[in-house]
């Protein structure tokens, strides 16, 4: 106790330190009186030397500013066009381009096929009977004549055969267009030398007579040939036309006095007048055009036909299942069998 009272520990262990602020880890933690902060300022402690004055930390310099990036001295023009990207990037995206407007083009052709089938579809729900009004050729509701044929590519004709068959009807109204054409010119020769009255006189004949005749004999053979995968009137088609080529390279040749302005009609004019021959020449070369225009076509459609599988055996066939449909050819030959039959009783 009287340790207690002298200020001593009365808890130490023997050989310990009397004075507990004497221990090593509370004197680390002693104020350093070196730093003269008022947190660590004694008024009452006495000291040799007055406390050093507190100086304020100096900040660190700053970096010098660094230099301005250096601007390119020349300033591209107005009119200089701009590098937007490399040639490889351009060329990739003019190629995606591409692409996209074909899948484009390929799904118009789907729906347009699709249209064709969902109309083939209903008419097919009304049992093929619901009649179809002819639209072709197409002439006005006041004109006493109404039109004689159904025509419509898109319906009737598939997918894959229709680009042909738009093909062979403008042949045909280029080969009407090239009659009118040669009417004219056969009259304006007509008008300069009288002596080519025959020929103009052929030229009315022709373009009355092929610009129909040639519509019925082979364009619709043509178009029914497709439309139901007909041997029969390929085969009348192949004919026809092949007589229709013959007469195209005839008129692009133009023989004086038969009515066509072709090449040597047309040198025959140009001694008479220039005008006149010079409109000669343009209708030959129309006439030459779709000569060849027409010879391409008959190689074109015999190459389809001959993948498709036809012959001659299916044509025959054909014609006839299609004879004996008739109900004419029908009634006809009952008339002649039940005669024939009358008159082999009645013979004694």
């Amino acid at each position: 106790m009287a340790q207690s009272r002298d200020g001593g520990n009365p808890f130490a262990e023997p050989g310990e330190l009397d004075n507990p602020f004497q221990d090593p880890a509370v004197i680390q933690h002693r104020p350093n009186p070196q730093y003269a902060t008022l947190d660590v300022y004694n008024p009452f402690e006495t000291r040799e030397q007055p406390s050093p004055a507190y100086e304020t930390p100096v900040p660190a310099p700053l970096p010098p500013p660094s230099a301005p990036p250096l601007q390119s001295s020349r300033k591209l023009s107005p009119t200089e066009p701009k590098n937007y990207g490399s040639y490889s990037t351009q060329a990739s995206a003019a190629a995606a381009t591409a692409e996209l407007l074909k899948k484009q083009e390929e799904l118009n052709r789907k729906a347009e096929e699709l249209d064709r089938r969902e109309r083939e579809l209903q008419h097919a729900a009304l049992g093929g009977t619901a009649p179809r009004q002819n639209n072709w050729p197409p002439l006005p509701s006041f004109c006493p004549v109404q039109p004689c044929f159904f025509q419509d590519i898109s319906m009737d004709i598939p997918q894959e055969f229709q680009k042909t068959v738009s093909t062979m009807y403008y042949l045909w109204m280029c080969s009407t267009l090239a009659l009118l054409l040669n009417f004219l010119a056969c009259l304006a020769s007509f008008c300069v030398e009288t002596n080519n009255g025959a020929g103009f006189g052929l030229s009315i004949l022709w373009a009355l007579l092929f610009t129909p005749c040639s519509f019925v004999c082979w364009y619709r053979p043509m178009y029914k040939a497709f439309r139901s995968d007909s041997s029969f009137n390929f085969f009348v088609f192949f004919f026809i036309f092949f007589a229709q080529d013959v007469l195209y390279v005839l008129q692009a040749i133009g023989i004086p006095g038969w009515g066509f302005s072709g090449w040597i009609s047309a040198l025959v004019v140009l001694k008479v007048n220039t005008a006149v021959a010079v409109l000669m020449l343009l209708v030959a070369l129309f006439f030459t055009g779709i000569a060849v225009l027409g010879i391409v076509m008959l190689k074109r459609i015999h190459s389809l036909y001959r993948r498709t599988g036809a012959s001659f055996q299916k044509a025959q066939q054909e014609f006839a299942a299609g004879v004996f449909s008739n109900p004419a050819v029908r009634t006809a030959a009952a008339n002649a069998a039940a005669g024939a039959a009358e008159n082999a009783f009645r013979a004694p």
